[in-house]
């Protein structure tokens, strides 16, 4: 690994890299190519990129580096094929991509390409945002996330540029005070019946628990995809459990099924 990671210090090697993978995303798209990769369009491309980064992202969380430049590699396929197509269509390439990011980090960055003065990390966030809204013409750092981000994400975006400008509660244990606070109102709405008020004390418990888990240095999207890949371990090793006993899962109560659910959760510790 480190003699491929030092063939993969220079800009040079990794710029021969992304041409080698330009090209063979040319000759897969061009005539006589594969008829797979050449029905492709921007839409579906778009669903295998978010898988991609999804995985990606999971990879990230393993801590295997193995796993993660796979995944990235992957990432970095997906972003040529999305540029192909596009400049398939006459509206840019990817060396257009990579100029506007170029350029961006530059102007984004005076304090290292301009040298114009010393700047700390918190100095470099706000700076980066007033540069953004400069940039895009806003006036607001709240711009939509996008329709296609997930909520919790979204929550988490829309909270941590907020808290860039110092709007954020000052350490997580008051963050949890407002989550507690947050389940009471909750718990409130359901004693009312008033399904429109629970549907919104619902969603203000969801974003009180994404300012804690900011706070704790958590991204609450990650979190929530770990939980869900342990419940379905979990249940599935419930279900094994329910068949090797010879019976089928909805035969038995609740009370039996929590005292396997248990085991395995020792089990798994």
């Amino acid at each position: 690994m480190n003699s491929r990671m030092d063939a993969m210090t220079t800009p040079a090697t990794a710029g021969r890299k992304f041409e080698k993978l330009v090209r063979i995303l040319g000759t897969l798209r061009a005539p006589g190519g594969c008829p797979w990769d050449r029905a492709q369009g921007a839409r579906a491309i778009r669903d295998y990129f978010l898988e991609e980064v999804f995985e990606a992202i999971e990879a990230l969380e393993s801590g295997s580096p193995e796993e993660l430049a796979e995944e990235l590699g992957d990432v970095l396929m997906e972003v040529v094929f999305l540029s192909a197509i596009f400049e398939e269509k006459g509206k840019f390439s990817v060396a257009d991509a990579l100029d506007r990011i170029n350029a961006k980090m530059i102007a984004r960055h005076p304090h290292v390409f301009e040298k114009k003065r010393t700047i700390g990390a918190k100095g470099v966030a706000g700076a980066w945002q007033e540069r953004k809204l400069a940039e895009k013409n806003r006036t607001s750092i709240l711009q939509d996330p996008g329709a296609s981000t997930p909520a919790l994400l979204a929550a988490f975006i829309v909270s941590r540029r907020v808290a860039g400008v110092g709007f954020d509660w000052p350490d997580a244990r008051q963050a949890m005070d407002k989550v507690r606070e947050e389940t009471a109102e909750l718990e409130e709405a359901v004693s009312r019946g008033k399904k429109r008020h629970v549907r919104e004390e619902i969603g203000d418990l969801f974003f009180s628990l994404v300012n804690v888990s900011r706070k704790l240095g958590v991204n609450p999207e990650v979190a929530l995809r770990a939980a869900n890949r342990k419940f379905i371990g979990r249940f599935r090793a419930l279900e094994s459990e329910v068949r090797r006993s010879g019976r089928k899962m909805g035969k038995i109560g609740l009370a039996e099924m929590d005292e396997i659910w248990d085991g395995i959760k020792k089990k798994r510790r």
